[in-house]
């Protein structure tokens, strides 16, 4: 097993109700899932966790869809023996499989009983944070998240998050009860929540959170390998040919100026956006969690960041998945013709 890192991880405020977590976070859905790849064995990603706690790495993110359900009892075995104390907890619910299909669900009824089990797969009796993975289009989101609150006043959630939720979806949500992150996919090359969900975020004093996909399904890593193999982005062969064939050299370049790796440079470029920034890169393998962590010590000038700038802004495209581009659109029906209609 890899050594702890010798970079400190920050603590850092999330969102503006009190919850504190490491200024970097592990994301876990590929431990003992078959996403970009074959499965893992749960002895050493119970090890992956311990090393990542023990390097300062200690907000957690998970989901009860990842497995689907085997991410959430991995984790609540590898954080007995007084690990859980040393953690911040997130988790989600209301995208579960029915049938063999997808359905997003956030029905007061199903909430209730989501939270139970994430508890208990968990093996805790209160979660963190909170997230509702997916607004459900046939639900008003206050009537979901006044089902939410209810678990912060029972003691079973500290704080509510929302994921890949629309900027009218963040508002209605936060009306309800405060929403401590927003959880959504931004990179150097996914740009499109900056122009409403980012200022809507800020505009409530909600931290940005949970980052998904900072390195863009891993593209950076497969490209410093020489590799053609594309996984996710063979749905997205516009921003596959402009990032192999002519971004990735310049952002080489630059990570070998600034005496980084590629992958380093992208998280540190989205920890250099602001204190509300908080990438949660996931990985399954001890060498890249701590040079996930070494991003932390790249620093970036403002002519860094301008040069960053220019180069990216030659990327075209859609993001990597179609589900996650969609809901960031989509609202759920007002409450007052809702009620009408019930």
């Amino acid at each position: 097993m890899a050594a702890e890192s010798s970079v400190k991880v920050p603590r850092i405020k999330l969102g503006s109700q009190g919850l504190e977590v490491s200024a970097q976070g592990l994301g876990c859905m590929t431990m003992l899932s078959a996403v970009y790849g074959p499965t893992k064995t749960e002895p050493d990603m119970i090890k992956l966790i311990h090393l990542a706690i023990n390097s300062g790495i200690t907000f957690l993110d998970t989901s009860d869809l990842y497995g689907p359900y085997t991410n959430e009892v991995l984790l609540g075995k590898a954080l007995k023996d007084g690990m859980r104390e040393k953690v911040e907890l997130a988790t989600k619910f209301g995208r579960r499989i029915v049938d063999g299909q997808m359905d997003i669900c956030g029905d007061p009824a199903y909430v209730q009983v989501a939270c139970e089990a994430n508890l208990k797969r968990l093996d805790t009796d209160c979660i963190d944070l909170y997230y509702q993975h997916r607004a459900d289009t046939r639900v008003p989101i206050e009537v979901t998240m006044g089902e939410v609150k209810k678990l912060v006043e029972e003691g079973k959630v500290k704080y509510i998050g929302l994921s890949e939720a629309s900027p009218s979806t963040i508002r209605r949500a936060h009306a309800i009860h405060p929403v401590t992150a927003a959880q959504l996919e931004w990179s150097m090359w996914s740009r499109d929540v900056e122009a409403e969900i980012i200022p809507t975020c800020s505009g409530i004093q909600s931290s940005w959170t949970g980052i998904s996909s900072p390195l863009v399904k891993n593209w950076l890593k497969l490209s410093v390998k020489g590799t053609t193999e594309r996984i996710y982005l063979d749905s997205n062969p516009t921003i596959w040919s402009i990032i192999y064939k002519s971004v990735f050299e310049r952002v080489n370049g630059m990570a070998n100026r600034k005496g980084c790796t590629p992958s380093q440079l992208a998280l540190a470029w989205l920890h250099h956006q602001g204190n509300d920034v908080y990438p949660i890169p996931g990985t399954t393998k001890f060498a890249n969690l701590n040079e996930n962590i070494g991003a932390l010590s790249v620093k970036l000038t403002e002519e860094d960041m301008t040069e960053l700038e220019a180069i990216a802004s030659a990327v075209k495209g859609d993001r990597a998945t179609s589900d996650m581009a969609t809901w960031k659109t989509l609202d759920t029906p007002l409450l007052s013709t809702w009620k009408a209609t019930a």
